[in-house]
This record gives structure tokens, C-alpha cells and sequence, in this order.
């Protein structure tokens, strides 16, 4: 069986690459297309296979600015030539799903979320674009939603890493999910010493507007509390700007000052409406606790008053508040194992074991058909 999988890029290792890891142990012999690959920031396992980039790799800049070539993009998917394929596995959050399949080819589609861009989250990246970019963004958006459900019709079945995705999905394409949760390498991380704990919250994730970095800014800028940042984005030097000494951030961080980050941290922050949310677990992973805002994929993740706490509006006073909570109510009766014993359930035997099962089920199925 000949099997492709399609994801929009591939610069990094974020949650969206994670997955196409884990479908890489599962179709060892799997051939990957991608708008854009950087290999350099890339793990063994995905270099491993060959990879094409769409014309949109070719283009000035685009390993640094590929989305910028948005509008390029469902051009590029349909010029690629998938013919020879009997199994094609796209991962989308960016364009994806949209490549043209064979009639007799099964296409599954594993959806972090339906484009942010152009979907739920368009009004805040608008906001936060430039006089060229919301200019851009209002011609070109209307269209690509059009696009953009049009083509979730050629995918044969749809399987969500979230419940809330489902509901997204549902609102912007029309179509039923499954819902299998991504995987999350709980071997790789492991509580430590309590006495160990340090004095600091963390955020480690993007610095993209959609997932307020701003406010945990704001709000420590507020408190005074120690805060660490890890991560890089389009927002980082804005909020260096109005940062107090407080808050130190450390950019782009190697796995292991993530991991003993992780570990030593009073709680994770997690300020964002996020599809799902794998940093969440890799800190309880790590024995800590999570300040989570109450909507989105922390609800499938986070239980309140046992692995963290939820604030439910974005404000400081809403985020102090649900910090004094974590500190007066769970910090000293918390237990790393228990917080351990609770992610075991989101580990990457899971998603291979439901993804290998929908998968199998899925071409039964067409085969049964075509018979």
C-alpha cells in the first residue's frame, strides 16, 4: 500500500509535527508533502522520509515567511500529483486537505483545527496584521473560506484531536468527526523533587496574539510575581518592551531547559483558547500544575481543582485571582504522581493504537465498497 501524508509545514516541532512523528512509526514507508520543510528543525524520524515541497517551497523567503503565500497555497495542493496513492493522511491546521486524490484512494484527514485564519480566530489576527496584511486579508479570506469547505467535501473521513475541534469543524465545514487526541511523549518527561520547586510560573509556547501572551505580561507586570517565558513569535519584542524585571525571557530553549523548566516551575500558564493543548500535559507530565484559561481543548485536559485551576476571563484580576486559588487551595496538597497518573491517558501508544484502528476500519470499509 502506498501511503502519503500531507502537512502544511514543516519549520519545527510543534504539536502538528509531533503527529506527523507518530504517523511515521505507524507507515514507516510513507512519503511526505509539505508547502514548505525545513529539515534542519526537524526530527530523525520525519527526515527519514522523503519529502516534497509544494511550488510554494521554491518561492523568496518562504522557509521564514511561508505564510505570507496563503493565497498560493490551495493552487499549490492541487498541482500536486497524488495519483499513485492508496492511502493519503493530511494534517491540517494550515492548508492541507485541500490535494486531489485518485476515486479509489482513502483520504482521512486529522484536523488540529480548521485554518484559525480565515475561521474563528480572523478578527484577532486581522487586528494584529499590518495596514498591507488586513487589506490582504479582506480580499483574500472570503475566498478561501469558500476553498476551504469546498475541499473538506473530498475527504473521505474526518477525525478531530479534540472535542472542541469537532465542534469547529462542524461550524466551518460541515462535516462529523471522530475525535482521537494527538500524542504526547510522556516518556520524555518525569516529576521531580518537590523541594526542587523554584519560585516562577511559566509560559512555553508561541508568542502569537491569538494566545495572549499579553495578558500574562500585564498581569505580572501587575503582581510582581516571577514569570519565565520560553518561546519566540511575531509578539516577542512587544512585550520585551513593556515587561517589568520580573519576567525574563529565554527564546527558542533546548528539550532539556524545557523539561528542567517543567519541573521546577510553581504552575504552567496557559492563557489561550487553544484547539487541545499537548504543553499542558507534558507539565503534569512533569508533576506540575497548570493555570489554564476555562475554555477550548484545557477542559478535555485540565481538571479543575485537582491538575490545576481555570480563570474564566482575561483579565489580571481573573488571572491573580485563579493564581491565589492554585497557591491558597492545591499547591500544598498536590501529589506529581497523581498529576502523572492523570495525562497516562493522552501517551503516543494511544493515538497510534486509535489512529491504526480508524485507519484499518476506514479501508475495510472501501475495499467493502468497491467490492
Amino acid at each position: 500500500m502506498k501511503v502519503a501524508i500531507v502537512h502544511y509545514w514543516l519549520v519545527g516541532m510543534r504539536g502538528g509535527e509531533k503527529v506527523v512523528e507518530d504517523l511515521c512509526h505507524l507507515f514507516p514507508q510513507a512519503d511526505i508533502y509539505t508547502h514548505v520543510a525545513d529539515p534542519d528543525n526537524l526530527s530523525d524520524t520525519i527526515r527519514r522520509h522523503k519529502i516534497t515541497e509544494t511550488f510554494i517551497g521554491r518561492l523568496p523567503g518562504a522557509k521564514t515567511h511561508y505564510q505570507k503565500y496563503l493565497p498560493l497555497m490551495p493552487r499549490a495542493l492541487e498541482a500536486l500529483d497524488l495519483s499513485g496513492y492508496d492511502l493519503v493522511i493530511s494534517s491540517e491546521a494550515g492548508p492541507a486537505k485541500g490535494v486531489v486524490t485518485a476515486p479509489d484512494c482513502v483520504h482521512l484527514c486529522y484536523c488540529h483545527s480548521p485554518m484559525r485564519y480565515i475561521w474563528d480566530q480572523y478578527h484577532v489576527y486581522r487586528a494584529n496584521a499590518g495596514l498591507a496584511g488586513r487589506a490582504a486579508m479582506s480580499i483574500f479570506a472570503p475566498w478561501l473560506r469558500v476553498w476551504d469547505h469546498a475541499s473538506a467535501a473530498r475527504v473521505d473521513h474526518v477525525v478531530a484531536n479534540s472535542d472542541f475541534v469537532r465542534r469547529r469543524i462542524a461550524k466551518a465545514w460541515g462535516r462529523s468527526a471522530d475525535v482521537v487526541f494527538p500524542p504526547v511523549d510522556l516518556d520524555a518527561f518525569q516529576p521531580g523533587d518537590p523541594a526542587e520547586v523554584e519560585d516562577f510560573y511559566l509560559y512555553v509556547g508561541e508568542l502569537a496574539a491569538y494566545k495572549r501572551p499579553d495578558l500574562l505580561v500585564e498581569t505580572f507586570n501587575e503582581s510582581g510575581r516571577p514569570l519565565i517565558i520560553i518561546g519566540d513569535g511575531s509578539e516577542k519584542a512587544a512585550l520585551e518592551k513593556v515587561a517589568k524585571p520580573n519576567i525574563r525571557f529565554l527564546g527558542r530553549a533546548s528539550f532539556e531547559t524545557l523539561r528542567s523548566h517543567y519541573k521546577r516551575c510553581r504552575a504552567l500558564l496557559f492563557p489561550g483558547v487553544e484547539d487541545f493543548g499537548i504543553i499542558p500535559l507534558e507539565a503534569m507530565a512533569s508533576g506540575r500544575p497548570v493555570v489554564a484559561y476555562g475554555r477550548g481543548g484545557a477542559l478535555e485536559t485540565v481538571r479543575d481543582g485537582v491538575t490545576g485551576v481555570f480563570f474564566h476571563d482575561h483579565t489580571p484580576a481573573a488571572l491573580n485571582g485563579a493564581i491565589d486559588r492554585l497557591e491558597n487551595e492545591l499547591l500544598g496538597t498536590l501529589d506529581p504522581q497523581a498529576l502523572q497518573a492523570h495525562v497516562a491517558a493522552f501517551g503516543r501508544d494511544r493515538f497510534r493504537q486509535e489512529m491504526a484502528t480508524t485507519i484499518s476500519d476506514l479501508l475495510s470499509s472501501a475495499q467493502g465498497g468497491r467490492a
